[in-house]
This record gives structure tokens, sequence and C-alpha cells, in this order.
């Protein structure tokens, strides 16, 4: 059976390719972009088959009516696609309120409230499946960009909540966690805080050199993903596995290292 998509942020990159693949195959979308006219192609080439929505994450009550716009034109939704979302780089200290939060704002509170908008129709159809789109940065951090690592680590953990939430009614969350790819997600959708002279050595390292994946290849992953039984919790898109198991592992040792004094810490008057 073809399936009913709801993809945020489908202007380009990631959310663009994605929402072509499943209409290629025969799926109905949901494609939304801060500008809708963005999607005057894609409505060209696929007609009735898709629906495009103006919607910035960020305003809730829009994304609970293009949830109900969604159900009315389609009668379902099978996949939605938290992929909207921005970088900001600045270091901790260099980083303005107003800058940490409209970061959270976008990524992880769009994520929220599309997620909100859509569960009641997913529990009264009995199913669906969540795709929250993280990236490598929120299962790691690097120097210069906390707040998308804060953003990000936060949709990761509120989806591991969430997925045992919804199991029961036959509910699935993914969270997608991309690697490097060369998409244009720097030039367009990076924003960057005012520079502290006292962080001038920290930027001066040389960031090891990335290994950019094709974001083309990456839509059969997907499409696997949504068409299994069993869908992962987590999976990651390229070849930075390794990187992370290290990461995880260094985690481990520290916490076993420091074991003795956890325990202590338990206290002796514990039942």
């Amino acid at each position: 059976m073809s399936k009913v998509w709801f993809i945020t942020g489908t202007s380009s990159g990631f959310g663009r390719l994605w929402a072509e693949a499943a209409l290629e195959r025969g799926d109905r979308v949901v494609a939304t972009a801060r500008d809708a006219g963005a999607l005057d192609d894609v409505v060209a080439r696929f007609g009735d088959s898709v629906l495009p929505l103006a919607l910035d994450v960020t305003d809730r009550e829009r994304v609970f009516e293009s949830i109900d716009l969604a159900v009315r034109r389609f009668g379902r939704i099978d996949v939605v696609v938290n992929n909207a979302g921005y970088g900001h780089f600045g270091m901790v200290e260099e980083l303005t309120e107003r800058e940490l939060r409209d970061q959270l704002e976008t990524n992880f509170f769009g994520t929220v409230w599309v997620t909100q908008a859509v569960l009641p129709v997913l529990r009264g159809q009995g199913g669906g499946h969540l795709l929250q789109v993280t990236s490598e940065g929120g299962v790691r951090a690097y120097p210069g960009i906390g707040a998308y690592h804060a953003s990000k680590w936060a949709v990761e953990a509120i989806s591991d909540s969430l997925a045992q939430e919804v199991a029961g009614f036959g509910i699935h969350v993914t969270c997608v966690e991309p690697g490097p790819y060369a998409t244009d997600w720097l030039p367009r959708g990076a924003r960057r805080s005012a520079e502290l002279p006292a962080y001038a050595a920290t930027r001066a390292v040389d960031a090891p050199e990335l290994v950019v994946g094709d974001p083309v290849a990456t839509t059969p992953a997907i499409l696997a993903v949504v068409d299994a039984e069993q869908p992962p919790r987590r999976i990651i898109l390229g070849r930075v596995l390794p990187e992370i198991e290290e990461i995880y592992a260094e985690r481990l040792r520290g916490w076993r290292e420091w074991q003795p004094v956890s325990l202590a810490a338990f206290g002796t008057s514990a039942a």
C-alpha cells in the first residue's frame, strides 16, 4: 500500500530528496517549508500527490493546522519526518540568550510541536512512524556548535521516552543520525555568534578532515527504514559509527573507573 508522508523542511537537502523519493515510488507527501513557493517545481512534477504547505515549525498553532489540513487532504498520515532545522555556530560563552532560544525553538520545540500534533492521528488510525532527524550531532559533540548539539541531544532524549510511551499504539519512533553530507546545510542553514578573541586559539585548531557522503544515497536507506516491519530505534547514515563507538567506549571506561566512588555515594544505610 502507498504511504502518506508529512515532511518538514522540504525546500532543499534531505527533506527535498526524501519527499521526491517517496513521490517517485507512488506515495503521497505533505511537503512543508517556510516558503511554499520553493515547492512549485515539486507540485509541477507530481500534481495532486503532493500537498505543499507553508510552515514555520516554531508556530505551534500553525503546526496543528497543517496536520489537520494533511488529514483532510489524504485521510491519514503514515510517516512523519521531523527534518526542519539549522545549525548555530558559536562557543558556549559566545551564545546570546536569543541565539540559544532560537536554536532550541526550531530544532527541539519544532519537532515536539509536530510530534504532539500528529500523535492523536497516529493513535486513532492504530499506527504510524515518526522519523526524528537528529544527526550524528545528537549522540556526540564538537566544540563551537554546542547550541546545535543541545537541541539535537534533546530530541534524542525526548524521542527515547516517546518511543516507550507510544509503542502500545503501534507507533514506531526512529532517530535518524546522518553524518556529514554534501548538502547545502552550511551555506543555507548556518547562523553564527559574534566571536570572542579569547577563543581564537581554539578556533585555530585544525578540525579533522570530513569525508562527506552523497545525500542522494540516503534515500534507499530512508525507504528501507519506513518499510521495515520492525524499524530501528536509531540509525546512523554514513561512516561515522567507528568514531561514535570510540566516544561511548571512553564514557564506559570513565564510569567504570569511578564505580567505587559511585557505589560509595549510594550510602550504607539505604535498603
